[in-house]
């Protein structure tokens, strides 16, 4: 005796060899042997086995499932009466299997309703799953075309107005999504390395900026509608004739600085900073924009101010033009001592906007001991041999220390030139000082009057924001307050407004303890982090680019540690798989094998060495990137500029 039964969703034949109350023994015939339960066992039938299960697939495929489905009438039913109605008498064996695979086979005609019976689903839910079933073909259909045309770099029809969401936040359950995902996987490539095949990527560059535009200028970098406050028309002139020092692509000029010798041989140095707090009411229209994006945004070749331009025209310190500015003045005894300082709100008449690549010429290590001619050297001179004694009294001079490298980009038409500039400069000290200086001086003004205020600290090494007035190691002062880029950051833009309130004796527009400065702080912190990440990004997609433009088959590099190294002369590290043991310090060629401005990717090959330092010098090495590293830090603190140029 043989019997049918089902197992695994599925339906078997075997033969009987023992039989319990609730199971059998039964072998199949390849011989296999198992334990079933007698519950499962749908039909009992004698004769072979063999071929038993594929005559009734075979009978089972001539069947029609819509007949099927308009013969069995509402009712509940059992596979063999209906296989009885069906052939119109007692079915074979065979017969009543393939009437159980049928219905088996159809769940949307017939829905199961115990061991072996069934009831046919009603008209409106068949055709309603029917209809789904159609729609899935179809969107199979359609899925299978646009694999298709992806796989052969062509982009489908329907990928063109969603390609924004494609690119950056898919709609993971959408059929292009899924289409786009499987496409990858054959190609074993990612999503946008297909997209980009099919030429959906027109700027690998406008990728990475849609990117960050997408989730920090989500509805686009247009200002709205505003107003500026009017400018106080009382506001004193200063008889001081100011200049600036500035990258060439400078276009908010925050800061300029005066020489003034007086008549008891003293020299008044001021430091102007521009003053657009007294045209961004707090709490109105543009306000309300800047606290959003709290910073200007830099990249090479590019910038999304803080500000717009016609709010920053009226207070950037323009050559020939006289400007608000919040000043400080020292007065400097001719052992640069400070022997006295106050600060005010005034007008400042700037006469010279001076740019480094112009200015280094006749201003640098090797001018500062006879005058090179220009009209502001002695004047230069005195402020950098001030600036040295500031750094002394911070304990920070030593002109022995490493200098970390700026790389400035410029790019014109798609065309990038970096250029690499050592810190440390007569004109960067000069600046970095008096900044430092001011920094300082005006958080520690805030703080004798009680009024808060935004704070850079650092101890044990770690940098931070706060409302209170800390020591800042890394700098050697008491307190740094960031108040001398109020164009282009809203911290300084918010401290500005708290050192104006003590200047002319009012209330403070932020309150001691109040919620509303804590909460500017810690969202510049977050955001100003997350502008910086993407200007190193920026960079590194124009260094990849500067590889390509020139055409650089290989380069040199400095290994930092491990396999990790430097190229030379762009602000670009790298892992290289193939490198050696090697000292860090050490100079080596590499061939440049793979670039991918898309991914980020930068493959190179080792070559040799050129340089290997000994075990002694690359430890020095070592101690000197991490010296210059918290030098970075501290020293990016002290300079409102290091971006701009960027």
């Amino acid at each position: 005796m043989n019997v049918f039964y089902e197992e695994d969703g599925g339906f078997k034949v075997a033969s009987i060899m023992s039989e319990a109350d609730s199971s059998m023994q039964v072998e199949a015939s390849t011989g296999k042997r198992s334990k079933i339960k007698t519950a499962n066992v749908l039909m009992r039938f004698d004769g072979g086995l063999s071929g038993f299960l594929e005559s009734a697939q075979a009978e089972s495929d001539t069947l029609d499932t819509d007949f099927l489905w308009e013969c069995c009438g509402e009712p509940e039913f059992a596979f063999e009466d209906l296989a009885q109605e069906y052939y119109g008498g007692k079915p074979s064996r065979q017969q009543a299997a393939a009437i159980a695979l049928k219905l088996h086979a159809a769940p949307m005609y017939f829905y199961r309703k115990g061991k072996g019976r069934y009831k046919a689903a009603p008209e409106d839910t068949l055709k309603a799953a029917l209809a789904g079933l159609e729609k899935k073909r179809q969107q199979a259909e359609f899925m299978a075309q646009m694999v298709a045309q992806l796989k052969a770099q062509a982009l489908p029809e329907s990928f063109a107005t969603k390609l924004d969401a494609l690119l950056y936040a898919p709609d993971k359950n959408s059929l292009e999504w899924k289409a786009l995902e499987q496409a990858a996987a054959e190609l074993k490539q990612l999503p946008v390395q297909v997209l980009y095949a099919t030429g959906a990527i027109a700027s690998v560059h406008d990728y990475h900026l849609g990117a960050f535009l997408r989730e920090y200028f989500a509805h686009g970098t247009a200002f709205p509608a505003f107003s500026l406050a009017d400018i106080p028309d009382d506001l004193p002139l200063s008889a001081v004739q100011a200049f600036s020092i500035d990258d060439s692509t400078t276009t908010e000029i925050d800061d300029a600085l005066s020489v003034t010798a007086l008549a008891n041989g003293n020299t008044q140095v001021g430091i102007h900073i521009a003053a657009p707090a007294l045209g961004v009411a707090p709490h109105e229209a543009l306000d309300h924009e800047v606290m959003k994006r709290l910073s200007t945004v830099y990249m090479p070749g590019h910038k999304i101010t803080m500000l717009p331009e016609v709010a920053i025209r009226p207070f950037s310190l323009d050559a020939g033009e006289t400007k608000p500015a919040l000043s400080l003045y020292l007065e400097v005894a001719p052992d640069f001592s400070i022997v006295h300082q106050h600060s005010c709100l005034e007008r400042v008449q700037i006469a010279e906007n001076l740019r480094h690549d112009t200015l280094e010429p006749y201003f640098n290590e090797t001018t500062l001991a006879q005058d090179s001619g220009h009209p502001l050297w002695a004047s230069l001179v005195f402020l950098f041999n001030f600036a040295e004694s500031l750094e002394k009294a911070r304990g920070k001079y030593d002109p022995t220390r490493p200098q970390p490298v700026d790389y400035n980009f410029y790019v014109t038409d798609g065309i990038v030139d970096i250029v690499n500039r050592q810190r440390g400069s007569p004109m960067d000290k000069l600046v970095a000082e008096l900044m430092i200086a001011a920094n300082s001086q005006w958080g520690l003004l805030l703080a004798e009057h009680d009024v808060p205020g935004i704070y850079r600290a650092q101890n044990g090494g770690k940098v931070y924001m706060t409302t209170k007035a800390e020591g800042h190691q890394g700098l050697g002062v008491a307190q740094y307050a960031w108040c001398t880029s109020p164009l282009r950051r809203a911290v300084d833009l918010i401290n500005q407004r708290q050192l104006i309130s003590v200047l002319t004796l009012q209330a403070p527009v932020y309150a001691a303890n109040g919620d509303e400065i804590v909460g500017h702080m810690r969202n510049f912190d977050q955001t100003y982090n997350a502008y910086n990440e993407f200007q190193t990004r920026m960079e590194r997609y124009w260094c990849l680019q500067y590889l390509i433009q020139e055409n650089i088959a290989e380069i040199d590099a400095t290994v930092w540690r491990e396999n990790l190294v430097r190229l030379e002369r762009l602000p670009y590290m790298t892992k290289v798989h193939s490198l050696p043991a090697t000292k860090p310090g050490s100079k080596v060629r590499l061939a440049i094998q793979k670039i991918d401005t898309l991914l980020m990717e930068l493959e190179c090959k080792f070559l040799g060495v050129i340089e290997e330092v000994s075990s002694a010098a690359g430890d020095d090495v070592a101690a000197s990137d991490e010296a210059i590293a918290l030098e970075v830090t501290a020293t990016d603190d002290a300079q409102p500029d290091v971006t701009e140029s960027a």
